[in-house]
């Protein structure tokens, strides 16, 4: 007996899409400047096509993140010939970012820089600021570690810049 039901369709409207449903993203990229650069800008491709709009506060905020872990990864975590390793994933409405390096002795910590006229030393007070709640991990399957950061993106943020 065939059914004269038409077929669902392979994916929902985006108009009906839940915000945040489920999603995850990993990607491994050269521990250059180019590579941070580069996981910057997939992320922020990934995250408009998650619901979160180019130009929105959660928007800039989370690419703020990616950003800072991964140049940490390429200026502190950098092993000759070895990559870092971006993870975005997102459930409900909060979005983690994960950052992989191969260096587990360079450990990260928030410190304020000595001077105001030092010119690095404020990532991960960034991060600790815009983030709802970061840590970090050594790698269990070999050196390493993996700092981490999760976004709880309200979709008030999200309209926020979606308007402009």
């Amino acid at each position: 007996m065939t059914s004269t039901r038409p077929p669902l369709p392979l994916r929902p409207p985006r108009t009906l899409r839940t915000r945040f449903p489920w999603h995850h993203f990993t990607m491994r990229f050269s521990s250059t400047p180019r590579g941070a650069r580069l996981a910057r800008r997939l992320a922020g491709e990934r995250l408009d096509s998650w619901g979160i709009p180019y130009g929105s506060d959660a928007h800039d905020a989370l690419l703020l993140t990616v950003a800072e872990l991964s140049s940490n990864a390429v200026r502190h975590g950098h092993v000759s010939g070895r990559d870092f390793r971006l993870r975005l994933s997102a459930e409900g409405t909060a979005i983690r970012v994960e950052v992989t390096d191969t260096r587990g002795e360079c450990l990260p910590t928030p410190t304020d820089p000595a001077s105001p006229d030092q010119e690095g030393g404020r990532g991960l007070l960034l991060v600790a600021t815009l983030a709802d709640r970061w840590g970090w991990y050594p790698c269990a399957d070999g050196p390493g570690k993996t700092v981490w950061a999760v976004l709880e993106v309200s979709p008030l943020l999200v309209a926020a810049g979606s308007s402009q």
